[in-house]
């Protein structure tokens, strides 16, 4: 045997050796459908968080399936109301519900109309001492929130209401160009009566 064809076999071996296992390596995790057809399972895997093939980051009913979705929003829950404090709070809902509806139809949106008109039902403006604890009144007023539009942030004309009537209720109001509108709602946790907006 040559010194030639015996290095044309070394040759011819290492690379043979070396395809076989880039070839190994590239297959890594990938299965042949003749082996998933067999393998199948066939009902699709459960979305059950006690099921082994569920993440367990994953919380039941949520959609897509963002982990700790619950944490992540909780700040968006408001309080639940008592069955007393809802009808309250309704009662107080339908007062302010046609003076609204009066100052939409006047075109008279703006925070110190609405402030004033809702200041002649015998509302008060809420006070609060120097760590946010409420001092008196239930009434806060302020602009509609602001909302990114293209490359900046725009406030539309309009007010929001936010009227506390006990602990765990509230009346959230708005009223602007387009419509108005006067719901209950317990508080939450961070901004009272005034749902927080997305992106905490």
């Amino acid at each position: 045997m040559s010194t030639l064809t015996l290095g044309r076999r070394r040759h011819f071996a290492a690379a043979a050796l070396l395809l076989s296992a880039a070839i190994s390596l590239t297959a890594c995790g990938e299965q042949r459908a003749a082996d998933t057809a067999a393998d199948a399972p066939s009902t699709p895997p459960s979305s059950n968080p006690s099921s082994p093939d569920a993440s367990p980051y994953v919380e039941p009913g949520v959609v897509d399936g963002a982990p700790h979705n619950g944490d992540n929003t909780a700040y968006r829950r408001s309080r639940k109301m008592s069955h007393a404090s809802a009808k309250d709070a309704q009662k107080e809902a339908d007062r302010i519900e046609p003076v609204l509806k009066r100052l939409w139809g006047q075109k008279k949106w703006d925070p110190k109309s609405v402030h004033q008109a809702l200041l002649q039902l015998g509302y008060e403006e809420e006070r609060t001492g120097p760590d946010g604890e409420r001092l008196a009144g239930t009434l806060t007023m302020r602009e509609m929130d602001s909302r990114y539009k293209v490359d900046h942030y725009v406030t539309a004309e309009g007010a929001l209401v936010g009227l506390r009537v006990h602990d765990d209720a509230c009346v959230t109001a708005f009223v602007q160009k387009t419509n108005y509108e006067v719901k209950i709602n317990g508080p939450f946790m961070e901004t009272g009566c005034f749902e927080p907006p997305y992106g905490h």
